[in-house]
């Protein structure tokens, strides 16, 4: 016989599913204040473990400041900026610049995305105060780039965010589309053709990280390896290139399309309690809160629900979410940031993600904190 639920068992049911379902209705953004006291403490904490701009990098083997960890912490700061211009946020920033010389670790010649992160920073400093010592050596690099045939630089994803934004700005600011051709060119072959059939995925709106991960390369659940904080540097390009394009520009509707694509994918992968897995489509392999990926997508999130890309009811509970459990269960009282994940490439590295861990390099974790909690902002 088929047993027939008792009204007790009904009410029971129901009851249990309303509670799974309040927390995400239940949540809402904090207030504006309270948003930017958890930036401003997390940015104190750094600038005051990190008074000297120039000073190396000193983990397994030594590294100037003005690699990619740190020019990544450079556009946080200046998005914080942004909101709150406070004279000490620009003086730290340009002191960095000045320390460097403007330059990059491998010179005015490199390709490599990496290196030429901190030009993000440094046009952005160029902008408030022209400068033209500011943009000399990333203006001669990203030139040279452009002058030449070559279109597979990027062959892993993080150098989407490492890159793009610096040739979309130049774009704008010289108003030629040479920039956002060879953008476009170098991107496209990333998307299409790395890896074998490239590192983009569209029937999940995910990337490999890099030709190691395209099948059959399989996580331990035999899904896809689709890395966090790599899908989310690819967010932070897509976010950060549709910022300062016009409109009008070329291929600006196939980063948008990649964009929402990739927004669509995002919302059912998100943990309950807010955070994304290091591995998007494992949670049982290194699953558990981290805060880079987390940061990167809210960032990207917020918005694309500020410029009208995104429904407000469907991604503002998501990304109240995301930044709630950031700001309630990452930020310690010293505002030093838990639950980062190392440098690498991929689940297993940098492990284990706790609360009290700490990174190889803790500035770049910061920068993705402060790109997300200026987004939320603005909000």
């Amino acid at each position: 016989m088929k047993k027939v639920p008792t009204i007790a068992h009904r009410l029971l049911t129901v009851g249990c599913l309303l509670a799974t379902a309040l927390p995400l209705q239940a949540q809402k953004l904090p207030p504006k204040k309270e948003i930017l006291q958890k930036m401003t403490v997390a940015n104190d904490y750094f600038m005051k473990k990190w008074p000297d701009t120039g000073k190396e990098i000193v983990t397994n083997k030594t590294r100037p400041s003005n690699i990619w960890t740190r020019a990544v912490y450079y556009e946080g700061l200046m998005a914080l900026y942004g909101i709150d211009k406070q004279k000490r946020y620009y003086d730290y920033a340009v002191d960095w610049g000045e320390k460097h010389k403007w330059g990059m670790r491998s010179g005015p010649k490199t390709r490599n995305a990496d290196d030429q992160c901190c030009g993000q920073t440094y046009i952005d400093l160029y902008l408030i105060d022209k400068k033209p010592e500011r943009i000399r050596d990333i203006k001669a690099s990203i030139d040279s780039m452009v002058a030449s045939p070559k279109v597979d630089d990027w062959n892993w994803i993080d150098a989407l965010q490492m890159a793009m934004p610096i040739f979309a700005k130049f774009g704008v600011m010289y108003n030629k589309p040479e920039y956002f051709e060879k953008m476009y060119q170098i991107y496209n072959y990333s998307k299409v053709s790395h890896g074998g059939k490239g590192l983009y995925n569209p029937e999940d709106g995910l990337w490999w990280r890099d030709k190691d991960f395209v099948p059959p390369y399989k996580e331990p659940n035999g899904q896809d390896c689709y890395w966090s904080r790599g899908n989310g540097w690819v967010v932070a390009a897509l976010v950060r290139v549709l910022d300062s394009m016009p409109k009008d520009a070329p291929h600006r509707d196939e980063y948008q399309k990649t964009y929402l694509e990739m927004m669509r994918a995002l919302p059912k992968l998100q943990r309950p309690d807010g955070f994304w897995n290091v591995s998007l489509h494992d949670p049982t392999n290194f699953g558990g809160k981290e805060l880079t990926g987390t940061a990167l997508f809210a960032y990207g999130m917020a918005w694309g629900i500020r410029n009208g890309l995104l429904d407000k009811k469907q991604y503002e509970p998501i990304v109240s979410k995301a930044w709630n459990a950031m700001a309630n269960e990452c930020v310690d009282p010293t505002g030093r940031l838990g639950y980062v994940q190392g440098t690498g490439k991929e689940p297993k590295d940098g492990q284990p993600v706790t609360y009290d861990s700490v990174p190889d390099f803790e500035d770049y974790g910061l920068g993705c904190f402060l790109l997300a909690g200026s987004e939320v902002y603005k909000l």
